[in-house]
């Protein structure tokens, strides 16, 4: 107790670390720290502590007391970096060499931290965008202290970049945590891998003749990409087609000079071939090419490739189409070689279009009217003064099947006669025609395309038609030919023509056939006229109706006989009646009885006469009235026959129309007070009826006739058609017709006088004859 028990507290023998760092409360024996401590220095303090009392004779007791620092994430990481293998390492640069592979390391990189556990956990990475990595150096090692490889992770390129600048970062694990950086740069060493390059690698100057031996021509200039001697080049001309001599280069500069006197007239241009090599090792070279192009003086004429041009242009082609083209050249350059071209004379008909030199018509060609055109071209160039040229130019117009073809042989209202016993392989007409275009499209073949039911008549491809069968007495009567004529264009053209052939024994009624030939222009081509339409009884029809029908016709001839004379012998004192229409075929005239036939002819059925309740104007025209015109020559008077009625066993009616039997003669006035009955009008017929078409389908004209032509789909004339036909022709008006009958032995007459011209009655031998209408002929 007392002094005795009074305790006072202290280090005991402890080292200058420990009184540096920590002191001791004398009193309460609490340890302080008066020093900052760092666990990175001193991690553990040991020591003792006295204890003594106050006593006469203190005693006293000591304790070894320890002290751990723990540890505080107080230390940043430290990277050391150093060279490694044949990279070498020279004031913090790293050089490699640019031909280094992939994976090359380039330096040792040292990561550590002061600090322990968590706190010296490092992780250490390559910043930025380079071409380099950290690779581990080895697997094992303690977290504190750790080394990697710094490896190259592409290949380098001293000419894309030449030197890179790295820069690694270590961060702890200790929170927070802390970093550090270094870098390296990495600098990359040329290899020759580069030769030199010339730009533009085409050089192309302009170099005036007459020049003086040393001129300077142009300076080439060539790069390369390494460095150092890798990029000194040395120039030299390596080859081209140019005399040995000619052109100099300085090796050093790339300067080139010519060293003689340059003639555009002999050489035009030179190429030749520069070329730079560098002084690496190995050595590497580039070329470029040198075209020196000489210029002249305006001393050359414009030249046309050929000394006449000749071209062959479509008809119809439209204006300002293309016709030809030509070509010129000008030895000299530039404005001494710009070439204009003009047309002379300057008709109007072409133009040149320079630039293409292509001539274009302005007018559209019609072969038929001017098959070839000739003229010159002239050529100026640009030069001062200019000079010129000519060229002569001829321009073809090629045919196009434009027309077509037309008939000029025979006429469409002309006839043939034939004999009935003419035998097979007789010729019997030639169609003759003309087409205007030449080549193929005017070669023409004949056709017959209509008119040949029985196949009488053939035709060869040079319009010749000859008989292919014998006759029959079927075909007794007209014959109408369709022939088309084509000609051999594309797409083909033709014409279509009439060819009448009368085939008779005699044919001395001639009005009659005439008649025929003139209805037949006006019938439907579709329809066939080929002889005797009636013809097709058989010999049992005809036994048949001769047995049944001979005596009723016997008595009906009389009958109508009387009858008609006693309307004559009327007539004669009162005038005129109007004609009957005729209802029999006309293209079948039957052959006149002989003298001792007349017993058989009386057997044959007679004609039924006439209903007068049946007529009608239209009716009457449509069927009765058979006409035509010929026209023999171009002076002749047009003819119109009246119809002809023949019934079986008619007499030639040829001879009556010659008989002298006197007849009084009949005029009709226009106050005639039957003149009112009826009208017509007559037009003069065609002499020629050419049907003509294009291709298959359309039809033209290719006289002045061609009016007159039928459309394939007209089968038949309505009455108001014939009438208004007849009321339309022009130079024969009529205000009404009135015939006489004049008695004869069972055959009635008709006759249509118009005003002006005088209708007679012919009577001959028994048998009255049909009225003649004409012009002053008969």
């Amino acid at each position: 107790m007392g002094p005795n028990g009074e305790v006072t507290y202290s280090l005991h023998q402890a080292p200058p670390v420990v009184q540096r760092l920590l002191s001791i409360d004398r009193n309460t024996g609490t340890i302080f720290v008066k020093g900052l401590v760092d666990r990175e220095d001193i991690s553990m303090l040991k020591f003792y502590v006295q204890a003594k009392d106050n006593g006469p004779q203190p005693k006293s007791s000591k304790a070894l007391v320890t002290i751990t620092v723990k540890d505080q994430n107080d230390n940043a990481p430290s990277i050391r970096i150093r060279g490694i293998g044949l990279v070498t390492h020279e004031d913090g640069v790293a050089n490699i060499s640019e031909d280094m592979p992939v994976g090359t390391a380039v330096a040792l990189v040292e990561v550590s931290d002061r600090d322990e556990g968590e706190n010296a956990v490092v992780t250490c990475v390559v910043a930025g965008d380079v071409p380099f990595q950290l690779r581990s150096a080895s697997e094992t090692g303690s977290d504190r202290k750790r080394k990697y490889f710094l490896q190259t992770t592409m290949l380098l390129d001293y000419e894309r970049i030449k030197d890179y600048r790295i820069e690694i970062v270590a961060v702890d694990s200790g929170n927070p945590a802390l970093s550090s950086t270094n870098s390296l740069k990495v600098q990359v060493t040329d290899m020759n891998d580069n030769s030199p390059v010339f730009s533009p690698t085409l050089y192309e100057v302009e170099f005036a003749e007459e020049n003086q031996p040393g001129d300077k021509v142009l300076d080439v200039v060539a790069t390369d990409a390494d460095s150092g001697t890798n990029a000194e080049l040395t120039y030299s001309i390596t080859g081209g087609s140019i005399p040995e001599g000619l052109f100099e280069i300085n090796p050093n500069t790339g300067e080139v000079r010519v060293m003689s006197q340059l003639d555009r007239e002999q050489v035009d241009h030179y190429q030749f071939l520069v070329a730079a090599a560098d002084k690496g090792v190995p050595s590497l070279r580039g070329t470029a090419t040198v075209v020196v192009k000489v210029l002249d003086r305006n001393d050359n004429d414009p030249k046309f490739m050929l000394n006449g041009y000749s071209f062959s242009v479509q008809e119809n082609m439209p204006p300002l189409s293309p016709v030809g083209m030509v070509t010129v050249t000008d030895y000299d350059k530039g404005d001494n070689a710009h070439v204009q071209l003009s047309v002379e004379p300057d008709n109007g008909k072409f133009m040149i279009q320079n630039g293409t030199y292509t001539i274009l018509s302005t007018i559209s060609f019609d072969r038929e009217k001017e098959s070839t055109y000739s003229f010159r071209l002239k050529a100026v160039d640009g030069g001062d003064p200019p000079r010129s040229s000519y060229v002569g130019i001829t321009i073809n117009v090629l045919d196009e099947n434009d027309n077509a073809p037309y008939v000029t042989k025979p006429s469409n209202s002309s006839y043939k006669f034939l004999d009935p016993r003419t035998s097979p392989e007789t010729h019997v007409e030639r169609v003759e025609a003309e087409d205007m275009d030449i080549g193929l499209n005017s070669e023409l073949d004949f056709s017959i395309v209509g008119g040949n039911p029985h196949g009488l008549f053939r035709i060869s491809s040079e319009g010749e038609i000859t008989l292919a069968r014998e006759f029959t007495p079927k075909h007794i009567g007209l014959h109408r030919l369709v022939v088309k004529v084509k000609d051999k264009g594309t797409p083909p053209r033709h014409t279509t023509a009439l060819v009448h052939i009368y085939v008779n024994e005699t044919i001395g009624n001639v009005s009659h056939v005439e008649g025929l030939v003139g209805h037949s222009l006006y019938t439907p081509l579709e329809m066939d006229i080929a002889g005797d339409p009636d013809y097709s009884r058989d010999g049992q029809s005809n036994i048949i109706f001769a047995v049944l029908g001979g005596f009723c016709v016997v008595v009906l001839i009389i009958a109508v006989a009387m009858i008609i004379r006693h309307v004559v012998l009327k007539e004669n004192k009162s005038g005129y009646q109007a004609g009957k229409k005729e209802t029999k075929d006309l293209y079948a005239p039957k052959p006149g009885p002989k003298s001792n036939k007349n017993k058989k002819a009386k057997k044959s059925k007679a004609p039924k006469p006439a209903n007068p309740s049946e007529e009608d104007e239209g009716g009457s025209l449509q069927k009765g009235l058979k006409f035509n015109l010929m026209n023999d020559s171009v002076t002749d008077s047009p003819r119109i026959h009246l119809p002809l009625n023949y019934p079986p066993g008619s007499p030639d009616l040829g001879r009556h129309y010659r008989s002298n039997s006197p007849l009084p003669s009949i005029q009709l006035q226009p106050q005639s007070p039957s003149a009112s009955k009826k009208h017509q009008a007559v037009q003069d017929l065609p002499a020629t009826n050419t049907f003509v078409g294009t291709g298959d389908n359309n039809s033209t004209g290719s006289d002045q006739y061609s009016d007159y032509s039928y459309k394939a789909n007209s089968s038949k004339y309505s009455t108001k058609q014939v009438g208004d036909n007849f009321e339309s022709m022009a130079g024969y008006h009529s205000t009404g017709y009135q015939s006489p009958g004049y008695p004869s032995p069972g055959y009635p007459s008709q006759g249509y006088p118009s005003p002006g011209y005088q209708s007679t009655g012919y009577q001959s031998n028994g048998y009255q004859s049909n009225m003649v209408w004409t012009k002053g002929m008969y």
